[in-house]
């Protein structure tokens, strides 16, 4: 089914769904990592940012994000958090690299790169969006994924980490947890779904991941029970970036292999794509978040104030890191050993 059938049908439920989509336009393609890395200037491998202008080095969580920002590239302009991702690379068969761009989603057309942004209450493309959540609070942080996986096996620990090969800019799936190793028409969609389980007391944790858990059993979308070490269900958070490949088709092997990396990937020891991970810091205004989680709010939402595509877009940083990221590169920003 078409995105803009979807919508349209899902227009129709009960007025006592949410679930909000947006989309946040690139805030800065930079090596820093203030969560994994805080105070490191340039962090070991780079990233790709969106949200409020207040990202920094060391993102102090003391710090009202919110209402230090004076911009942000999201739609919704009561959101100043900060969500990033590795950043994803072509390797040419002469060992040379080169970034891939992104593009808008569905939707999007006119984004300045950046990635789609959900908050839901159930699964994606459920038409009942009405299970009760906790939105997250002022000094939230977390991470899903880990950079340094290599395997299968230790990349399932870590669900709805998964890529989708696009024949156009409407596929939704197959989802696969490795790299398409064939051209994809119209680029590759890489999808990152969090943890949905709190537990209900630390903003943050060492790792900045066993203050959340998955549900005991079952998933968060079958409305799977959060285990009692998490109790408190919070919104499924879900990220899509397009990176557009369609100027590599030439290049690609044609020996089933793929020639895709992520930026942490500077030894080229994960070739299939399980270290993808991602990183969140909330930012929302006030009670912006659970106002819009307790409405009916489905994809838009006339409860949050949003902003013009345009004026998303003019909202970016400079970069502190000064090298090279683009064009082709004969290493990887930093040379990573991850």
């Amino acid at each position: 089914m078409l995105w803009s059938s979807l919508v349209g049908a899902l227009a129709l439920v009960a007025p006592t769904n949410a679930l909000i989509r947006f989309g946040c336009s690139q805030l800065v393609v930079d090596r820093l990592d203030p969560l994994v890395q805080p105070g490191v200037e340039p962090s070991a491998h780079l990233h790709q940012i969106v949200g409020g202008n207040t990202f920094n080095v060391t993102m102090d969580p003391n710090n009202d994000i919110a209402s230090m920002a004076t911009c942000t590239t999201c739609q919704f302009s009561e959101d100043f958090s900060n969500y990033w991702t590795a950043v994803l690379f072509f390797k040419h068969k002469n060992g040379t690299y080169k970034r891939v761009p992104q593009i808008g989603n569905l939707g999007f057309d006119n984004a300045n790169g950046g990635m789609t942004i959900y908050y839901m209450q159930d699964a994606l493309y459920n038409m009942n969006q009405s299970s009760k959540v906790t939105a997250f609070k002022k000094g939230f942080r977390m991470i899903v994924g880990n950079p340094t996986i290599t395997t299968k096996e230790d990349a399932r620990k870590f669900r709805q980490i998964t890529y989708t090969c696009l024949q156009d800019m409407a596929t939704r799936g197959p989802e696969t947890m490795e790299f398409p190793t064939s051209y994809c028409p119209a680029g590759i969609l890489a999808n990152v779904r969090f943890p949905t389980c709190w537990d209900g007391k630390n903003l943050d944790s060492p790792n900045h991941a066993s203050h959340m858990a998955y549900p005991i059993s079952g998933t968060f979308e079958s409305g799977g029970p959060c285990p009692d070490s998490h109790p408190v269900r919070v919104p499924q958070l879900f990220y899509e970036t397009n990176w557009d490949t369609r100027e590599f088709k030439d290049l690609w092997p044609a020996d089933g292999t793929s020639p895709l990396t992520w930026s942490q990937n500077g030894m080229g020891t994960d070739r299939e794509g399980y270290g993808s991970h991602a990183d969140y810091v909330f930012g929302w205004k006030g009670d912006a978040l659970q106002r819009a989680m307790d409405s009916n709010c489905y994809v838009n939402c006339t409860t949050l104030k949003t902003q013009t595509m345009e004026e998303q877009n003019k909202c970016s940083l400079a970069n502190v890191v000064k090298e090279p990221i683009d064009g082709w590169l004969p290493q990887l920003p930093g040379n990573p050993t991850g």
